[in-house]
C-alpha cells in the first residue's frame, strides 16, 4: 500500500460522484489509500461561533455519507478514509497535491453556472496542485446522456515533439502498465505552415509535408525510447498527424481511460503557473477524463 492517498473531491453533485468511481478505480490500481475529501465552504462565523464550534466530523457530514454509501455499493477498496474540511475549496485543493499521489474531482461541482464546461475549482487544481489531477467530465459531450468510464481503454498521451515533457510521458507509461492497456502517443506537427515575408526577404523552399511528418515520428521515438526501456509491457503506439494537437486529443478520447497532458514550465519573467492552451482545450472538450501532470520540479 502507498503511503500517497489517491484524493476524490465530492461535493455532493453527480459530477463528484463520477469522479469518485474514478478514482477509487484508480485507488485499487495503485494499492493505494482512496482520501474521499468534502471542503465546505466556510461560513461567515463570529469570533464567540469560532470559539465554541469544534472541526467539522466526517461521521456528520451528509456528503461524505452519500459518497460512504457509493463506495459501499461499489464494492469498496483495501484502505478508505473520509476527510471534511472548511475553507475556499479553489484553494485548498490545490494544497492537497502536496502529499497525494492524485487528485481527482469532476469536471464541475454544485455552483457555478450550469453551462460553464469546466468548473473554477477543477481549473484551479488543475493549474496549480502540485500532483497530477485527474478531472472526470459530465456525460454527454459526445452526444450520449450516460457514457460510461472506459476504465479499461486505452491510455492517450499528448506529447510535443521538440519539447520533451518526462513527468507527462512517465504518468501516462505507468497508467497504460497499471491498466494492462496500450498507450497512443499524440503529436502533432503544423500544417499548412505559415510564411510570414518582410520586404526584402526571400521566400524559403517548400517544405514536404511527408518528411515532416517522418521528422517529427523520429523525434517522437527517441523520446519514447527511456520509457519503452522501464516498462517493456506497455505497447506504445505514436501517431502522428498534422495541424490541430488539441482536436487531435480530444478526438482520440472517445474510448481512452484517461487523456494525459502536461501543464507548462514556469517562465522566467511569468513566475505564476500556467496550463497552456492545448491542456485548456482538451480539459473543456474531452470525452473521457484528463489527467493534467505537472513538470518535475528540475523541469519546472
Amino acid at each position: 500500500m502507498d503511503d500517497q492517498p489517491v484524493v476524490a473531491a465530492v461535493d455532493g453533485s453527480s459530477d463528484g460522484l463520477r469522479a469518485l468511481e474514478w478514482a477509487l478505480d484508480a485507488a485499487r490500481r495503485h494499492r493505494a489509500t482512496l482520501r474521499v475529501l468534502h471542503v465546505r465552504a466556510d461560513p461567515p462565523r463570529t469570533r464567540l461561533d469560532a470559539q465554541d464550534a469544534g472541526p467539522p466530523g466526517a461521521d456528520e457530514d451528509p456528503v461524505l455519507a452519500q459518497a460512504r454509501a457509493r463506495v459501499d455499493e461499489l464494492g469498496g477498496t483495501a484502505s478508505v478514509e473520509y476527510v471534511v474540511t472548511e475553507g475556499v475549496p479553489g484553494a485548498l485543493l490545490p494544497e492537497t497535491g502536496t502529499e497525494a499521489r492524485l487528485l481527482v474531482l469532476g469536471s464541475r461541482g454544485r455552483g457555478g453556472f450550469a453551462s460553464l464546461l469546466l468548473g473554477s475549482n477543477s481549473l484551479a487544481a488543475a493549474r496549480d496542485a502540485g500532483c497530477p489531477v485527474v478531472v472526470v467530465p459530465r456525460p454527454g459531450r459526445g452526444g450520449e446522456e450516460e457514457a460510461p468510464l472506459h476504465q479499461d481503454g486505452p491510455v492517450v498521451v499528448g506529447v510535443s515533439a521538440d519539447s520533451p515533457d518526462t513527468a507527462t510521458l512517465e504518468f501516462a507509461f505507468t497508467e497504460a502498465a497499471l491498466r494492462r492497456t496500450g498507450l497512443r502517443v499524440v503529436t502533432a506537427y503544423p500544417w499548412p505552415l505559415q510564411t510570414v515575408l518582410l520586404p526584402g526577404e526571400v521566400v524559403p523552399a517548400q517544405v514536404d509535408q511527408e518528411a515532416m511528418e517522418h521528422e517529427t515520428r523520429v523525434l517522437a521515438d527517441g523520446l519514447l525510447a527511456p520509457c519503452r526501456e522501464r516498462h517493456p509491457e506497455v505497447a506504445a503506439e505514436v501517431v502522428v498527424l498534422p495541424g490541430d494537437a488539441a482536436g487531435h486529443l480530444v478526438g482520440e478520447s472517445s474510448d481512452a481511460s484517461v487523456v494525459v497532458v502536461g501543464r507548462h514550465r514556469r517562465r522566467l519573467f511569468a513566475p505564476a503557473r500556467m496550463m497552456g492552451s492545448v491542456t485548456q482545450a482538451v480539459l473543456l472538450h474531452a470525452r473521457s477524463p484528463v489527467a493534467v501532470v505537472p513538470p518535475a520540479p528540475a523541469e519546472e
